[in-house]
């Protein structure tokens, strides 16, 4: 097994990335420190929500799986991230607003 960052520092320097291309980012949800898993809430505006969930392929390479449309109300985004943390309490939850969709995290989404 390779080592892997800690989540706390991923999400550190997709914060700095972000803030550095001027995209509005936050933690909506702090996760455990060490291994939490993130879910992304990529807003685009009046295009709608995107809700990434963070994963791993076969081979160990991070990936992203789509958990809603691509085009959902912000109110079905949030319904399934609510209840992703009421099953998981470690989650991270990241918002994103930007309109052209972008995460700020490695990863190919699936």
């Amino acid at each position: 097994m390779e080592p892997r960052l800690k989540t706390r520092i991923v999400v550190q320097a997709a914060l700095r990335t972000s803030t550095m291309r001027g995209i509005a980012m936050v933690v909506a949800r702090h996760g455990d420190d060490d291994a939490g898993t993130i879910i992304l809430k990529i807003n685009r505006r009046d295009l709608g929500c995107s809700v990434l969930v963070q994963t791993r392929t076969p081979t160990g390479e991070l990936a992203w799986l789509r958990a809603v449309a691509e085009a959902s109300d912000e109110a079905a985004a949030d319904a399934y991230i609510a209840r992703q943390v009421q099953r998981d309490p470690d989650l991270w939850v990241v918002e994103i607003d930007d309109r052209a969709g972008r995460s700020m995290f490695e990863g190919r989404i699936l």
